[in-house]
């Protein structure tokens, strides 16, 4: 009896030094890995039809931002995001930007880059605010997206007030402009950019010799052209995209006349000497970019272009940067809430002093850029030739 015991006094003994060794080897636990957070942007350009060029540019913009994050390992409160991107073509037709604003919310996105023309950006505006969703501009500039009360929409560049007046001033003080003529194609932003750059012309001193108007998809001018050729303007403003001002200037050149061509943004692209073939002389464009560049911002802006043409093989054709910002300032506010929940983070995108590539982005009360700049260019030797950046 006593042998027996003893017997079971060792075998415990040896149960329990077994049991103590394995508890020392067991390896310590992981840390969890910190959850997922799926991410979706939505962007809006018009990617096919004849500005599609333009559209793809503002794509590849976001494209850029979003890879760029996906690879920076972003956290957003204590979840690690994953970026989706979610492209949509609104062929810069209202119809088919409202539908597209539309497939966007069915989807749930966080937030929207674009829409890229304010013919669009507009209407599709009144979708997203219904929804709760932020919409950020990089591009669309009549003033009346940002004068509808909706709290979450703003835009990374300048209006059209204040574009369409510098080039009316601009007219008549540097180029001796003592007549003007305006066309427009009768969409939000060239009939806007249009009424805006008559009354900078006529606040300068000019006289308005003629109005008249096309539209984004015409190809014949020359009824407008002669009527306008009769009554000898020093200049001639279009209002429209470069897909139509470029055989306008071919056009112009046809029937001898001899003005000063001026535009807005919408013209005042890289392109515009592909499409306006021989007819684009030195110093006959006049143009204004609603952006500029300049200053400390120069270096990481010609870094993007640099990385851009690496990555798409393509030049940055305008608003490629305004996107790449307006992806990186909504971000960032969601970084500062700790949420990507629109409702939670909209409150730091209103209070956001983002340094971006195109410069410092803040907003007014509107949604509009505080100190928004405008570039001022010509057409020399078939390339643009910068001449000021005015805020």
């Amino acid at each position: 009896m006593q042998m027996k015991f003893k017997l079971a006094v060792v075998a415990a003994a040896v149960a329990l030094t077994a049991c103590g060794k394995k508890e020392e080897a067991a390896p310590a636990a992981a840390a969890p890995a910190a959850e997922t957070l799926v991410v979706k942007i939505g962007h809006v350009g018009p990617t096919s039809g004849a500005i599609a060029h333009l559209g793809k540019d503002n794509e590849y913009g976001a494209r850029m931002a979003i890879d760029e994050l996906n690879a920076a390992g972003v956290m957003i409160g204590d979840k690690k995001a994953t970026f989706q991107l979610l492209a949509e073509d609104d062929a810069a037709d209202p119809k088919q930007g409202t539908a597209a604003a539309q497939k966007l919310v069915d989807a749930q996105v966080n937030g929207v880059i674009g829409h890229l023309n304010s013919g669009t950006t507009i209407p599709a505006s009144q979708i997203y605010n219904t929804a709760g969703i932020p919409q950020i501009s990089p591009s669309s500039t009549n003033p009346r997206y940002t004068r509808q009360g909706y709290a979450g929409a703003f835009r990374v560049v300048a209006d059209d007030v204040h574009l369409g007046g510098t080039l009316g001033k601009y007219a008549v003080e540097s180029l001796a402009a003592k007549k003007v003529a305006v066309i427009d194609d009768r969409t939000a932003y060239g009939q806007g950019v249009a009424d805006e750059f008559e009354k900078g012309a006529k606040a300068a001193g000019a006289e308005v010799v003629g109005r008249e108007f096309t539209n984004d998809k015409a190809t014949d001018f020359n009824a407008i052209l002669t009527s306008i050729k009769a009554k000898k303007p020093d200049v001639i403003f279009f209002g429209g995209m470069d897909a139509v001002g470029g055989p306008m200037l071919r056009q112009m050149k046809q029937l001898g006349i001899t003005a000063k061509f001026m535009g807005g943004d919408g013209i005042c692209t890289n392109e515009l000497p592909k499409l306006a073939a021989d007819a684009l002389g030195d110093d006959v464009v006049f143009c204004a970019e609603a952006g500029g560049i300049d200053g400390e911002f120069k270096e990481a802006a010609d870094k993007f272009a640099q990385d851009y043409k690496a990555k798409f093989n393509e030049d940055v054709k305008l608003y490629a940067p305004y996107v790449y910002d307006s992806v990186m300032v909504m971000v960032e506010a969601m970084k500062a809430a700790g949420s990507s929940d629109p409702a939670v983070y909209l409150p730091k995108l209103k209070e956001a002093n983002h340094k971006g590539i195109t410069g410092q982005i803040a907003f007014d009360e509107k949604g509009d850029i505080k100190n928004g700049a405008l570039t001022l260019y010509t057409f020399r030797a078939g390339n643009r030739a910068q001449l000021a950046i005015v805020r």
